[in-house]
């Protein structure tokens, strides 16, 4: 986690999920979790489906229950940490101009990955990093709580109710509606639900989501709102 608790006279802020959202890393958390499973005797399929809906430690206790879970993690930041090293990243069409164009001090990151690897993968990809980063190391609780999504605002000093979340995932849109933000979906076919809009890619929404940023005076809908 980056930053202290800013002090600033703006009244809306921009919070972006990562992976998904902001970065196309699909292929490359597959493969990781592939070799992962090889390692372990496991089905790399059904290994990543478990993984898709849990954090780390719970993807171990369910797919190897026998194995010691804090071997089972080195294993996998081994991996992770070599695939950001190598791996092939590529931004999301829009990424680059939405962030550079964000007002500064607007927006923050809020990610279940590790800070380290975020800095990696966005200096490989031309992307911005801003001053705030809540990533799985600065929360003890993570995705769908909505401790995450209150931690970034309250260090940009943002209202909740005056936060955009930028989110492609359920876990990820909970949270952003459990901490009484705005949360908008991008790059699924399909809204995800509980999503006040949906955009099939993020290139759709930037300008939707520069305008939020740049407008103080809009609001923010209430949860439950319907999608677009």
């Amino acid at each position: 986690m980056t930053s202290e608790p800013a002090s600033s006279a703006r009244t809306t802020y921009v919070l972006f999920d990562v992976d998904g959202t902001l970065m196309d890393a699909v292929h490359n958390q597959r493969r990781v979790w592939a070799t992962w499973a090889q390692r372990y005797g496991l089905d790399a399929d059904e290994v990543y489906q478990v993984a898709l809906r849990t954090r780390p430690m719970e993807t171990f206790a369910q797919v190897a229950p026998d194995e010691d879970p804090h071997a089972c993690l080195a294993a996998l930041h081994e991996l992770e940490d070599d695939d950001v090293r190598t791996g092939d990243y590529q931004a999301f069409g829009g990424a680059s101009d939405l962030l550079h164009d964000l007002p500064p001090g607007s927006w923050a990151l809020v990610t279940s990955n590790y800070e380290h690897r975020v800095r990696g993968r966005f200096a490989r990809t031309g992307l911005p990093v801003p001053d705030v980063i809540v990533d799985a190391a600065a929360v003890a609780e993570g995705k769908p709580s909505p401790v995450p999504y209150l931690q970034a605002a309250a260090l940009l000093g943002a209202d909740p109710a005056s936060c955009l979340v930028v989110e492609d995932a359920p876990s990820g849109v909970r949270s952003g509606l459990r901490a009484g933000m705005t949360v908008w979906g991008v790059n699924t076919p399909a809204p995800v639900e509980g999503v006040h809009r949906h955009f099939t890619t993020l290139s759709e929404a930037v300008p939707h989501i520069l305008a939020f940023a740049r407008d103080e005076a809009l609001t923010s809908r209430p949860s439950g709102a319907p999608s677009r």
